[in-house]
């Protein structure tokens, strides 16, 4: 059995989707469309045990993809509001996806690719208008001057070590501090050296960080992800995959993040899943 898609899952509960072309899937750097978020209990008191097990959400995403950015944040929100009501804890695993793992060492101008991809400098413009305005309310500052497109292979090997030595949580932070890096500050988060920056930013050992980029580390994991997508069908970002069951395409709105959250749950607890599911491996589902 393949992933359900999210329309199966929220479809009950009234819960309106994006039509199809929905941005999200679209106005990131031009190729969106290429063929415990903490491990402990936010709002829960000191010492008591969860109600459920933590839920797993895989998310697929770029670090250069501002879709990615949005989603991820709006994610973020719906999870502190489903904790808060009691639903449980909630682990995000970030897995890799380049949206295009061609870019050369050296990058290449943004503004001109995306002017080709989307058909001129006043499109770009627009785009740029309308994520300045989404991103505002989940407390992004996009910054577009002298952006450049990098390759973000290595980027994704430091979020896979990470995910290795210190967990979804640390992984979590060092994914949004690279988010940020990128949209906000202007590095080069192709750098080794901003890399491990970032990674002694969220608490991980700069010296260690440097070395796994320098030794490779990571880069089989990265590239078991992106078969891994291949296989589920993920061919856009962002891409969140619950209990390796059920797909959310898209930067979706707080709100159908959180109605998605119940509704799994609310699933999970009436027929969790058996211990020898047929197609399933590892968190994901293939057809």
């Amino acid at each position: 059995p393949g992933l359900v898609p999210i329309q199966g899952l929220v479809g009950n509960l009234g819960v309106p989707l994006p039509p199809p072309g929905f941005p999200p899937r679209r106005l990131s750097d031009g190729e969106h469309d290429r063929t415990p978020i903490g491990g402990g209990h936010a709002g829960m008191s000191a010492g008591a045990a969860p109600l459920h097990p933590a839920m797993r959400v895989e998310v697929w995403s770029d670090v250069v993809c501002p879709w990615c950015y949005v989603g991820t944040r709006r994610f973020e929100q719906a999870v502190e509001r489903f904790r808060d009501d009691g639903g449980g804890d909630v682990e995000l695993v970030h897995r890799a996806f380049e949206l295009d793992p061609h870019v050369p060492p050296e990058g290449t101008d943004l503004a001109e690719h995306l002017a080709r991809k989307l058909g001129g400098r006043e499109r770009v413009a627009a785009a740029h208008r309308r994520l300045a305005h989404i991103g505002a309310e989940v407390g992004i500052e996009f910054r577009w001057e002298g952006k450049r497109r990098v390759n973000t292979f290595d980027a994704h090997r430091l979020g896979a070590w990470a995910l290795e030595v210190a967990g979804p949580e640390v992984q979590a932070a060092l994914h949004q501090a690279l988010f940020r890096a990128y949209f906000t500050d202007g590095a080069d988060v192709a750098d080794h050296g901003v890399l491990a920056g970032l990674a002694a930013e969220v608490g991980l050992d700069r010296d260690r960080a440097a070395e796994a980029l320098a030794t490779g580390a990571g880069a089989d994991a990265v590239r078991a992800d992106e078969q891994r997508a291949r296989e589920a069908g993920i061919h856009a970002v962002p891409t969140f995959v619950v209990e390796g069951r059920w797909t959310i395409p898209g930067a979706q709105d707080v709100e159908t993040f959180l109605a998605v959250l119940r509704r799994a749950r609310e699933r999970l607890v009436a027929a969790p899943a058996p211990e020898d599911d047929d197609g399933c491996a590892d968190g994901a589902c293939t057809a």
